[in-house]
């Protein structure tokens, strides 16, 4: 078993298989607290020039997460998963690590 922590995961590039897009840093995560399971990576939306025009933030569930590599993290979204992916985020939902 290959330990990480969470300031490892916030180093590794979130890449989509399914077209080679960029999608950033994991930031947050989301977990049951119950099960203490993580369901989710959540990688905050960039502000825009003086803060204007904010980015949407993305949650990747945990079961699109294909593999952990040395220097990424590889997703498998598609365009319908990666519009369902994209909210803004409520306040206290995420755990920042």
């Amino acid at each position: 078993m290959k330990r990480c922590s969470t300031a490892d995961l916030r180093k590794l590039e979130i890449i989509n298989l399914c077209d080679g897009t960029r999608l950033g840093y994991a930031s947050d995560f989301e977990f049951d607290r119950e099960d203490a399971k993580i369901l989710a990576l959540l990688i905050t939306g960039s502000n825009g020039i003086f803060g204007l025009g904010r980015e949407d933030d993305i949650v990747i569930p945990w079961h699109k997460i294909e593999c952990f590599g040395e220097d990424t993290i590889l997703v498998r979204l598609s365009p319908a998963d990666l519009s369902c992916c994209m909210c803004q985020k409520p306040k206290g939902r995420y755990f920042h690590f």
